[in-house]
């Protein structure tokens, strides 16, 4: 299985797709949202990812807090979440210059559409891909829509039960999208190690027959390693320019070193994980012979004379007869003169008696 996000190609035989969230760590600024996208190409992102949304369409004006937004942003009496989100909303014409800028730094442009206009302004403007937010995993409507644009989907599952993630995945198959990874997710910020149940990524390709990744909200870098060993195509991590900005996610967002320090691990996992074929390696080839062990007369042998059991021994080096030729060779006869502690060779045995 594979899909291709702008010439990427994601799937099992391809390195992890990272997804660099700069989110709304933006905080309504052009510029702040141009130099996330430095830092996300900076660090080796193959897709830096933001946020669109029209906030009338996604939020009623009363609408409460999380506790997670009044930690870091304050309760309700000092700024409503719908006035927040009003300052995290970004203009078509600002999607553009950061669109410009991904390109100058050859880095992929992702967004979150929250609605279905949203949905439509990402299309028009030529983003290459969807990826969904976990609030919106019960929300066929808008799964749908986004499915009949053709982009490939990758689906974001916190806050979810497992029914509710196939009815996800149905819905957009049966728009006739199949270009499509779910991803395992735990919604709190930032979330706890032990909630982070990576071997749900194996249960989505089993059941549904998909690629799988991981959206990642723990502060430490085990999931990064984990998440890559298991199988994951795709990673998502939050990063922001500083931590000790305003805004609700610049506080369990990475820092610029902690990002580019993340990508470096799953590189490393990659390479790590390596080829599935086994083989002998070149930089072994030297210590095969070395640390392994031959079939070694104890004694000098003479020719035409019958190896017996207490003639040989089992010793390094390991140039010559594999241990495993071992009961081989015990009965049969000597070819040539051979001196003790010499490690045996084929042609020092007559394989066939005459």
């Amino acid at each position: 299985m594979e899909i291709e996000i702008q010439g990427r190609k994601i799937g099992d035989d391809h390195p992890t797709f990272f997804i660099a969230e700069a989110g709304v760590n933006h905080n309504g600024s052009l510029d702040l949202a141009l130099q996330l996208v430095d830092v996300a190409a900076e660090a080796g992102a193959d897709a830096v990812k933001f946020q669109t949304f029209k906030t009338e369409k996604i939020i009623t004006r009363d609408a409460p807090k999380s506790t997670y937004h009044i930690q870091t942003t304050g309760g309700d009496k000092k700024q409503t979440w719908f006035e927040l989100l009003k300052t995290q909303e970004l203009s078509s014409e600002m999607h553009r210059a950061i669109i410009s800028r991904c390109k100058e730094k050859n880095i992929i442009f992702l967004s979150t559409p929250y609605d279905e206009e949203s949905a439509d302004l990402l299309y028009d403007l030529g983003v290459p891909a969807y990826k969904t937010a976990s609030t919106d995993t019960n929300n066929t409507p808008l799964l749908r829509h986004m499915a009949r644009k053709g982009n490939p989907m990758i689906i974001s599952t916190a806050m979810s039960d497992m029914s509710e993630v196939e009815l996800a995945v149905a819905a957009v198959r049966a728009e006739g999208l199949n270009d499509i990874v779910v991803t395992q997710c735990t919604g709190n910020y930032p979330s706890r190690l032990k909630d982070s149940n990576l071997r749900v990524m194996k249960t989505y390709r089993e059941k549904m027959n998909c690629l799988v990744g991981y959206s990642d909200h723990t502060p430490e870098l085990i999931n990064p390693v984990a998440a890559t060993a298991l199988g994951a195509c795709v990673y998502e991590k939050h990063f922001t320019l500083d931590k000790s900005l305003p805004g609700p996610d610049h506080r369990m967002s990475l820092n610029p070193e902690g990002l580019a320090e993340t990508i470096d691990y799953i590189r490393k996992t990659e390479s790590v994980l390596g080829s599935s074929y086994k083989q002998v390696l070149p930089d072994e080839k030297e210590n095969q012979g070395k640390l392994r062990k031959s079939l070694i007369p104890n004694i000098d042998l003479h020719k035409g004379e019958v190896i017996k059991v207490d003639m040989v021994s089992i010793k390094r080096p390991g140039f010559g007869l594999a241990p495993d030729r071992y009961e081989d060779v015990i009965g049969k006869t000597v070819s040539k003169e051979i001196k003790a502690n010499v490690p045996l060779q084929y042609d020092d045995i007559i394989w066939e008696d005459k």
